[in-house]
């Protein structure tokens, strides 16, 4: 047993002789990134879905939605009982009901009911989601004498653990100044939302006015980092402007961004796929 063990710390000393001394540690190999989590976001006015070829058809609308793979979906000119132009329909209702999404309705307009009807009018945006959300909330947004109300949806969608912040608005046809003020609302919020933010939206601006300055001031716009060609939204038979967005805060990455042909509104769907950072890059853990 003596001889065995001498002959083994010869083997030892030998093998270090030859290659050199063996480290107390070997070296740690740097860790992965951590994981995002990818979102589709869909920015669409619906026309309270009356097509671009006059039909009315909510279930030519809910048909793009499925198609788009939206996780999270900011809806613009959604009727909810407003009158026989939808045939009184609760459209953020039904389109949540056929998509299995949840969602927030936030009424810009809210009228009595007509007569011999029970039901509020009402007219304005809704968010769907297919992940949990809450704290919906509704702000009016300043308005012009004689304009349509506007107003500015939020609510907060927990994405696999990390908390976004989802605006969704539509801003004034009417007033450039109009839409200067209300942009000015939108980025107060954003500026102190505290949380990773998407803003989607009818902005009815284009890239080339002044107010798009104002849009991107807090908030950066996605097309011109992950779009292709002029990303026109309207008008769907005869597209000549950019006026639907998807605007993200710094900690919120684009990946691709396309807008969809179709006739089913006047509007195109603008279709955002976007990378949430991972809940440990902002403390949040796993909760």
């Amino acid at each position: 047993m003596k001889k065995r063990s001498v002959s083994l710390l010869a083997c030892v000393v030998a093998g270090i002789a030859m290659f050199g001394a063996v480290p107390a540690t070997a070296a740690t190999p740097p860790l992965p990134a951590p994981a995002t989590r990818d979102l589709t976001v869909v920015s669409y006015n619906i026309h309270h879905a009356q097509g671009a070829d006059g039909a009315l058809d909510l279930e030519r609308i809910a048909q793009v939605l499925e198609r788009s793979g939206a996780d999270v979906i900011g809806l613009q000119e959604v009727d909810r009982h407003f009158g026989a132009r939808s045939d009184y329909v609760d459209q953020a209702a039904w389109l949540a009901d056929r998509l299995g999404m949840s969602y927030c309705y936030s009424a810009n307009l809210d009228l009595d009911p007509e007569a011999g009807r029970t039901e509020r009018r009402q007219y304005g945006t809704a968010i769907l989601s297919a992940y949990p959300m809450g704290d919906c909330e509704n702000t009016l947004l300043p308005n012009q004498p004689g304009g349509e109300q506007r107003g500015l949806a939020q609510a907060d969608v927990r994405v696999r653990g990390v908390e976004l912040r989802v605006y969704n608005t539509h801003l004034t046809h009417q007033s450039q100044q109009g839409r200067l003020d209300q942009a000015a609302v939108f980025n107060e919020k954003a500026r102190s939302a505290g949380l990773p933010t998407v803003l989607i939206g009818d902005l009815n601006a284009e890239p080339s006015t002044p107010e798009y300055d104002v849009f991107t001031q807090v908030l950066s716009d996605v097309w011109p980092v992950v779009g292709d060609g002029p990303g026109y939204t309207f008008d769907s038979d005869n597209p000549i402007g950019r006026i639907d967005y998807a605007l993200t805060s710094a900690d919120v990455t684009p990946i691709a961004a396309e807008v969809i042909a179709t006739l089913a509104s006047d509007h195109m769907p603008l279709v955002t796929e976007v990378a949430l950072p991972h809940p440990s890059s902002n403390g949040a853990g796993n909760r």
